[in-house]
């Protein structure tokens, strides 16, 4: 009897100790920039670009110098970050169709995509409305139209979230459901950033949930007239050099700005756990972000290396620096980790970053990225990507340790880079390092089978060789100036 008084006594002290852990919980701010690129801000060494609030949350807590995105685009990059699973599970591999460019030149039948995040899923909002969390939603959404909506998604509160990939505009009046005109002239990321500071100011005494993905700096480029014209006046470089974007990226800042400065003086900064990031890398042509290669679309750095912060005040040190590979899909586990969310059954594809915080390191981390999809070239000049007339042709990644292999199913061409020591991915060594070269292509077979990725081996009936031959000519003459469609 005295044996089993004290089980239930344990098993009492046990339960209190989860109740009162699980009401230390954290508030979560997780903000998401569009198109933002892993220069374009100022903490990363940009003379253009000035972001002051960006550069104070990085030295309030950890900054990751190889944070990545789980896809070069919106859409599948969000659907992995707030799944946790990889596109393979969700289907959502780019934006729209997945037969882009013109059919001439796809020598294969690209895998259909899909636009829609099935409800099935179980995402990160859901997890924390579990959890007892108010959830709100500011930004775009671009994972669903009506009936799969922030709404229908676990959050309480949707401001702007809609199937768009874009403003129809940054000025009211918005072209915009979900999202009430305000005053004319009312510039949009001063919006989303007045929303959240209600949001957070009204549900000050709850435990909150705060996503927060501006639409800024996502086209179309259109900055306040003032902020414009002080960039204009502005010594410039040959990488970071539009007056019009760099005032997107003042207005975004100074927005994330007014978020930290509501934090602070509502005494919530050691109840709130702060993530920035992008949602894939900055478009070439906009931004370039040299040392990387290619951007926005594009499976090299430039397409999927993003900026990216965790801070927490009193629980991850200030001023502290990361070189560890990680992700957005690791969000999840991270933040279920902190939560104390017991639901065993996730099958989330990311890891724990909560060990990096502590100083340790990751085991065995490897990245995986697969598109079994075309992206049509932006600027066929200066996108850099697999060719001028792609960013991106069908065919998947793996980054492990320092070492990156792109694998593309056209005509089974493999790339070998060591990313540490060419960060540009100017050397391929596939030819030279023949043991890395095939370590890394079973690793991402094997991982391919497991994770049943489909992969296009129809040929296209409709390539003409002889079509490309000659845009290509045009393109190394300099005769196309656009981007082709």
């Amino acid at each position: 009897m005295r044996k089993i008084l004290i089980l239930i006594i344990i098993s009492l002290f046990i339960s209190c100790q989860t109740i009162e852990n699980k009401n230390e919980n954290p508030n979560i701010v997780l903000i998401v920039a569009d198109d933002l690129g892993w220069t374009d801000v100022s903490y990363m060494g940009s003379k253009y670009y000035e972001t002051p609030n960006i550069d104070k949350l990085s030295r309030s807590g950890m900054t990751f110098y190889n944070g990545y995105a789980s896809a070069a685009n919106c859409a599948p990059s969000r659907a992995t970050m707030l799944s946790g699973r990889y596109n393979t599970h969700h289907g959502i591999y780019t934006v729209g169709a997945s037969e882009r460019g013109s059919e001439k030149t796809r020598k294969i039948i690209p895998i259909k995509n899909k636009t829609i995040l099935d409800l099935k899923y179980f995402l990160i909002p859901e997890m924390l409305k579990n959890e007892g969390y108010v959830t709100g939603h500011f930004g775009k959404w671009h994972l669903g139209s009506q009936g799969f909506f922030p709404e229908q998604s676990g959050f309480d509160v949707n401001i702007g979230g809609n199937e768009s990939g874009g403003p129809g505009g940054y000025f009211s009046p918005y072209i915009s459901p979900n999202l009430e005109d305000g005053p004319i002239g009312e510039y949009l990321t001063d919006r989303i950033g007045n929303e959240v500071v209600s949001f957070i100011n009204y549900n000050q005494n709850e435990k909150f949930f705060a996503y927060v993905p501006f639409y800024s700096v996502h086209s179309p480029i259109q900055s306040k007239k003032e902020y414009q014209e002080k960039y204009s006046n502005k010594d410039a470089d040959k990488n970071h050099n539009r007056p019009d974007y760099a005032g997107m990226i003042e207005s975004l800042d100074e927005n994330i700005g007014k978020i930290l400065n509501t934090i602070e003086e509502l005494n919530l900064s050691e109840k709130t756990l702060i993530i920035f990031t992008s949602d894939n890398g900055g478009i070439r042509a906009i931004s370039n972000q040299f040392p990387l290669r290619a951007g926005k679309g594009s499976y090299y750095e430039g397409g999927i290396k993003v900026p990216l912060i965790f801070s927490w005040k009193g629980k991850i040190k200030e001023e502290s620096e990361s070189y560890e590979r990680v992700s957005n899909i690791d969000f999840f586990p991270t933040i279920k980790k902190i939560i104390g969310h017991e639901n065993k059954n996730l099958h989330l594809d990311g890891l724990d970053l909560n060990p990096i915080f502590k100083e340790k390191t990751l085991e065995n981390r490897t990245l995986f990225y697969h598109f079994p999809i075309y992206l049509q070239a932006y600027n066929v000049h200066l996108d850099n990507g697999t060719d001028p007339l792609f960013r991106t042709r069908p065919g998947s990644v793996i980054i492990k340790d320092n070492w990156k292999l792109h694998h593309y199913f056209e005509e089974g061409k493999i790339e070998l880079y060591n990313i540490e020591e060419d960060i540009s991915e100017s050397i391929d060594l596939s030819k030279t390092n023949l043991e890395k070269t095939k370590e890394l292509y079973h690793d991402l077979n094997k991982w391919r089978e497991v994770n049943n990725a489909p992969i296009p081996l129809e040929n296209n009936p409709n390539y003409n060789q002889k079509f490309v031959d000659s845009l290509n000519f045009l393109i190394i003459n300099k005769n196309i100036t656009r981007k082709v469609n």
